[in-house]
């Protein structure tokens, strides 16, 4: 079990930087997108999340039940706002920035709470 657990959290990591890398690297730019890759790293995030919490209870290690599901809201709404708005032409800063901002938050409650 710890060597899917190890697994799960290595694709986590991934899916993180999927989002982070293409929001930062946007940073300077004028027009700012969604992209493919932001899409799929939000998907893997909310699959492998869910993924860690069931080999959890797997393991009789009960996670924090508050922080799990705002943890699963914020993951929500990333992948909701990643799949409405990345086929849209343009720019489309208000969704880009919630989606960045989102996902540092969830970093943040990941580590922070305790």
């Amino acid at each position: 079990m710890e060597t899917l657990t190890n697994i799960l959290v290595i694709l986590h990591l991934i899916g993180m930087a999927a989002i982070l890398g293409p929001f930062l690297g946007q940073l300077t730019a004028k027009s700012k997108s969604i992209t493919m890759t932001m899409v799929w790293g939000a998907r893997a995030q909310l699959v492998t999340g869910l993924a860690l919490v069931g080999t959890a209870y797997a393991s009789d290690n009960e996670p924090d039940h508050v922080k799990i599901a705002i943890k699963l809201l914020i993951a929500l709404a990333i992948v909701g706002i990643c799949e409405a708005t990345h086929k849209k032409s343009g720019s489309v800063k208000t969704p880009w920035m919630l989606v960045g901002v989102l996902t540092i938050v969830n970093v943040i409650v990941a580590v922070a709470w305790h």
